[in-house]
């Protein structure tokens, strides 16, 4: 091991090289519909940046090529007032630019979140998800188109400076602004980014995604430090709340290919809604899945919207939807500025679904995400703070 940082960079160079997939053949991710492509500020100020772009457009003849070289990837904005229409047009927009602070340290406020290290190749998700919170941040309801950024070998090399400060393993998590795996088949991120945590000595990834499209993850040398984690839920929420995403099924299907592959696996059961039914439905979903996938951990949560998701959702299914109906006024003041469901339900889901998981795998690390203190030691989880979804 290197004796200082600088050391280390020039070494650690030389396992490389770490830079956009150019031997990468990109595939159309199923549900991503591009109607128009942006090529942002630092889009193609290298070769390798032009290359990789135009075999991506390539896949796209119809798709309307917009010149931007002058505006920043966060300065894209569609031409509407109305946040849904906004919404809709940034969904089948695809941006390329580049990210100068891609890696940065969460710092939740008012919940158990240990925070943690997150970065981002890319942003946003092109899937429906109508309870989705990414479309309310504030980042996204201006510019809520879904990017790539073609500075990854900066990206990684900050990742690397911040890793090496730490000077212990720490996670790095990509599925905070972004679903993690969504353009995987388009960009061909993971087949740079596993061999690059596969070979840091202190550097881990943990990444969340609803994709089924895990081809690019199989063959590769990963040496257990890419975790895979899957949001799921069961089937009538899929069919209700989840407009153009993959079947909770095929889901189960991906993380049963990547466990036998090897990747440490785990699942976000969130957001929790409490449909009519719901404890037989969710405890029936959570024995068939940890029946069918050596899950390592199992990350439980509510809804934690912000005003502008919640108006959204409400405008595409009814101010009267279950979700809206089920949200208590006073979590809206809290310091995070996010609504949730009262603390009596949220106890009353947890504890149900605890028991039922328990009943399955009692030796099963459970968590609850971006939760109370007071939630957690009521559900009886107090000893799980720190080792819900994010952290390695």
């Amino acid at each position: 091991m290197p004796d200082n940082h600088e050391d280390y960079a020039m070494f650690f160079e030389h396992t490389g090289p770490y830079a956009l997939p150019a031997d990468y053949t990109p595939r159309r991710p199923e549900h991503f519909c591009v109607r128009r492509i942006v090529l942002a500020k630092g889009a193609r100020t290298t070769q390798e940046r032009r290359n990789y772009i135009a075999k991506i457009i390539a896949l796209y003849p119809e798709a309307e090529i917009i010149e931007k070289p002058d505006t920043p990837h966060n300065r894209i904005a569609p031409n509407h007032k109305n946040l849904a229409s906004r919404l809709r047009l940034g969904k089948q927009t695809l941006v390329f630019g580049e990210h100068k602070s891609a890696v940065r340290f969460s710092n939740e406020a008012s919940n158990i979140c240990p925070n943690y290290w997150h970065f981002s190749p890319y942003g946003f998700c092109f899937y429906g998800c109508t309870y989705c919170y990414l479309s309310g941040t504030r980042t996204f309801v201006f510019s809520p188109a879904v990017k790539v950024f073609v500075n990854l070998s900066e990206i990684l090399k900050e990742i690397d400076r911040q890793a090496y400060k730490q000077g212990n393993v720490c996670a790095f998590y990509l599925g905070k602004l972004q679903d993690g795996l969504a353009l995987d088949p388009l960009c061909g991120t993971s087949r740079v980014l596993a061999p690059f945590f596969a070979a840091h000595p202190f550097a881990r990834m943990t990444l969340l995604t609803k994709s089924t499209d895990v081809d690019n993850l199989l063959n590769l040398d990963h040496q257990g430090h890419t975790i895979l984690s899957w949001s799921v839920n069961p089937p009538e929420i899929h069919d209700r709340f989840e407009r153009d995403v993959p079947h909770p099924y095929q889901r189960i299907q991906a993380m049963q290919r990547c466990a036998k592959a090897g990747y440490p696996v785990r699942a976000v059961l969130m957001p929790i809604i409490p449909i009519e039914g719901w404890e037989e439905i969710y405890g029936r979903f959570l024995r068939e899945l940890l029946l069918s996938v050596p899950l390592q951990r199992l990350t439980m949560g509510g809804i934690c919207t912000y005003p502008d998701a919640k108006r959204l959702m409400e405008e595409s299914i009814g101010e009267d939807n279950l979700i809206s109906q089920s949200i208590h006024s006073t979590t809206m003041r809290q310091a995070d500025h996010r609504a949730r469901f009262s603390k009596e339900l949220r106890i009353k889901l947890y504890s149900a679904l605890l028991d039922a998981a328990r009943e399955v795998r009692p030796d099963l690390d459970v968590a609850l995400c971006l939760e109370e203190e007071e939630v957690l030691n009521k559900v009886g989880l107090s000893a799980s703070q720190g080792r819900c979804n994010c952290p390695f």
